[in-house]
């Protein structure tokens, strides 16, 4: 599976700093970050120059047309044609930068433009602190986020994992684990993290679910029916990073344990769900105007089916696991093109997967990304745009090989990200 929530950058984060988004962003656009970045979310948001002292607001649109090899059996949603859509995916209002007490926050509110609704998207607040230890030092600092990896700080984790954007009228692999976003925004999680001597990072977060009912009424897709969680989930994260001569690696592990209610339903007892992840990253950071970046994750899930084999007649335990990997190359911030392979497999579970022929899928993506702003030489610091063209191919889609490609997708798509109170600031 290749699908994660859809990320906008933050010319509000470079109407705070001063500095243009190729600082932070590769490809001068985020969510993808450099070094800089990394560092900027890790101190909780609140690096700045000082000069500017307005609101970092930011409104971000998202327009995308969306093209199918075959018309879809039905239309993929309200208002929507089977095939051959435009729509505005997106519309966001985002605040990212300080808060008080030096703590500092990204946090959006998304209109969507598929379901028509509004809904509080991903959040994440930050308190950082720096110690200095003689010969070593250390960041320490509290976290309270929505979505577990929403507050990660690399792009090799599922929340602002590639692909960037993608369709949401397109059909997608019918299987995915808890910790691949299944949880965003129907979770609130407190940690703690710590990055020791600028080499391990280490993070303990616990999630409490939000009822099924009130993430709906926070316009959150929770269809009638689905799943719901039960009791306190433990998120863990550790990584270890080093950066030579033009060179930034990253190696790391996730995981999560949960409970929940299949369909909702409390007397049948719950499932009891464990996740473990591995992922990496490396980056060429040399060069003045080409940017190199790859990332891998393999996300393995053990389902123990205790309440969902009574009712429904599943297997007692199943397995899922899913890996994917991309590689992109940027040239002077403004041409970026990607590709990714994903893969998916797991039991064969019709009635737990919800696909009569099992959970596997696989496929690949290619990209092509252009930015025009955003860099030295903008015109303006706060406006940024990124429009892309994106090729989704399938050589396996829920179990089937043979007209899985039906399900292939050009996704074409424009981003355009605006920090309004920038335009009144001078420098």
């Amino acid at each position: 599976m290749c699908w994660s929530n859809s990320a906008a950058a933050l010319p509000a984060y470079a109407q705070q700093t001063g500095q243009p988004c190729s600082q932070c962003h590769v490809g001068a656009f985020g969510p993808q970050l450099k070094p800089y970045g990394r560092e900027f979310k890790l101190f909780g948001y609140v690096n700045g120059d000082k000069l500017n002292t307005l609101p970092s607001i930011a409104v971000v649109a998202l327009i995308s047309f969306t093209h199918t090899s075959s018309p879809q059996t039905s239309a993929p949603a309200s208002h929507f044609a089977d095939n051959d859509n435009v729509a505005l995916d997106q519309l966001n209002l985002l605040y990212g930068g300080k808060l008080f007490g030096g703590a500092g926050t990204f946090a959006e509110l998304t209109y969507d433009g598929v379901r028509r609704t509004f809904t509080i998207d991903n959040v994440d607040i930050k308190r950082a602190v720096y110690l200095d230890l003689g010969e070593r030092h250390a960041v320490v600092g509290l976290d309270l986020n929505d979505s577990p990896t929403v507050q990660d700080l690399w792009n090799s984790t599922p929340t602002w994992g590639f692909p960037y954007n993608s369709s949401a009228l397109a059909p997608t692999p019918a299987a995915r684990a808890a910790i691949d976003g299944d949880l965003a925004q129907r979770v609130v999680g407190v940690g703690a993290y710590t990055m020791w001597n600028d080499l391990l990072y280490a993070e303990a977060t616990a999630y409490q679910p939000i009822e099924n009912r009130v993430a709906s009424r926070l316009g959150v897709d929770v269809p009638t029916g689905s799943d719901a969680y039960n009791g306190v989930i433990p998120y863990w994260r550790v990584a270890l990073q080093h950066q030579f001569t033009g060179n930034y690696l990253e190696a790391g592990a996730y995981g999560l344990l949960a409970s929940r209610f299949p369909s909702g339903v409390v007397s049948d007892g719950t499932d009891r769900i464990a996740d473990v992840a591995l992922d990496a990253t490396y980056q060429y950071t040399a060069g003045a105007r080409n940017f190199l970046s790859a990332h891998a994750t393999w996300i393995h899930e053990n389902e123990q089916l205790n309440a969902s084999r009574a009712p429904t007649g599943s297997q007692p335990s199943d397995h899922l696991d899913t890996l994917r990997g991309d590689l992109s190359y940027s040239f002077n911030s403004t041409w970026t093109p990607s590709a990714q392979l994903f893969r998916t497999t797991g039991s064969r579970d019709a009635v737990f997967f919800g696909a009569p022929n099992g959970a596997n899928s696989q496929g690949y993506l290619i990209e092509l990304a252009y930015v025009p702003f955003g860099k030295v030489g903008s015109p303006v610091l706060w406006a940024n745009a990124r429009f892309t063209a994106q090729w989704v191919g399938y050589t396996e889609f829920n179990g089937l090989r043979k007209g899985a490609s039906a399900n292939n997708t050009l996704y074409l798509s424009s981003r355009f990200a605006v920090a309004p109170l920038g335009a009144f600031v001078h420098r």
